[in-house]
């Protein structure tokens, strides 16, 4: 038996309890969790933004030690580390075929079916996002395991999980940043910062943050950022005056908010990019006229998991850290235990801190 956060319904209050786990089976790998992080993706999953099937374990951000393999496994052994990868691709798929891993047709199959039981009545459990690190162990399809390079603390290494590599791609892959460009991030949670510091490895600048809570500018400035702005309906204008006039030439918006995306594209140069990872509800709709987008030219694209390959990524991540232009221990503001997640969630909802890490 395990201690676990668990999700019994939509919007129900997280019960930390025991949950029983199998050995693995064919294909699977167990991993004892060194850390996991608390991301926004999980409070949207808690809420019912994003779909999940109840109940369940939540988390998706983690790193650990494998503990034990199923039959067939070969690419990891019991004592190794590993980083978790919530959206693995299956190499099969229309999307895999065109070298676009992140948005396979089939990363999420694993969150589909149950992989554990509660330890008190054996009611069966869903895997959050298909890895469920919001436990003390969990059990994942070999394909959402990496073998965590040499010189990443174990602890730590859980933030290139999610947000780092979420960050690192909206820059590198997504919006193609170059040096000396401009850009302009919204949001500074654990995903604008990891924009802010990939952005400075970059060599883009000027870097400026944006986000609602005053708190948040020393997180930012720690990350990269040159200049600091508190969101307000001035913002675009503010942005332009710190560009010469033009507006940023990328945009990185990292909230999932209409009005924020609209922000983020009037603060864009004409023919500059903006790039949009936050995730945002179904109903919450962004207008734009059909004579601004000619006008314009610019460019608005989506983002999801960075537009990154994992297995490609990890290791350049790894490097960034060794050299030490990337420091992960700076995005995280504070380490929890399991019962500290709810308290997590509110901070979020607050707009306060960076990334809270949770410790085993």
């Amino acid at each position: 038996m395990v201690r676990a956060a668990v999700l019994s319904a939509v919007n129900a209050p997280l019960e930390i309890t025991e949950i029983e786990i199998p050995a693995p089976g064919p294909g699977q790998v167990r991993v004892r969790l060194a850390a996991a992080g608390v991301c926004h993706s999980d409070l949207s999953l808690s809420n019912g933004t994003l779909r999940q099937p109840v109940p369940a374990v939540l988390g998706h951000e983690g790193a650990g030690t494998v503990t034990s393999v199923g039959e067939g496994v070969t690419a990891v052994a019991p004592g190794d580390p590993v980083v978790l990868n919530w959206a693995p691709s299956c190499g099969g798929c229309h999307f895999c075929g065109l070298a676009e891993p992140w948005l396979c047709a089939n990363s999420g199959a694993a969150a589909t079916a149950p992989y554990a039981t509660l330890a008190r009545d054996g009611s069966e459990l869903y895997p959050g996002l298909g890895t469920a690190v919001f436990a003390e162990e969990t059990v994942v399809p070999a394909n959402a395991v990496l073998p965590l390079p040499d010189g990443v603390p174990l602890t730590d290494a859980a933030l290139l999980g999610c947000a780092v590599l979420t960050g690192y791609g909206a820059v590198h892959h997504s919006a193609a940043v170059r040096p000396g460009e401009s850009v302009a991030v919204f949001g500074a949670g654990g995903v604008g910062l990891s924009v802010l510091q990939a952005a400075r490895i970059a060599g883009a600048g000027p870097l400026i943050a944006v986000d609602a809570s005053p708190h948040k500018e020393e997180l930012a400035r720690a990350a990269g950022a040159t200049d600091f702005l508190l969101a307000s309906p001035d913002t675009a204008r503010h942005i332009r005056k710190l560009t010469g006039g033009h507006g940023s030439d990328v945009a990185i918006e990292c909230v999932g908010r209409a009005d924020t995306i609209r922000t983020a594209w009037s603060a864009t140069r004409r023919g500059g990019r903006t790039t949009v990872v936050g995730i945002g509800g179904k109903d919450d709709h962004v207008s734009f006229s059909a004579l601004e987008i000619f006008y314009f030219g610019r460019t608005l694209s989506g983002c999801v998991y960075g537009n990154s390959d994992p297995a490609a990524d990890l290791p350049v991540l790894a490097g960034h850290v060794r050299a030490g232009r990337l420091d992960l221990s700076g995005l995280v503001t504070e380490r929890i235990g399991l019962d500290g997640i709810p308290g997590a969630f509110e901070a979020m909802l607050a707009g306060r801190g960076g990334r809270a890490l949770i410790v085993f």
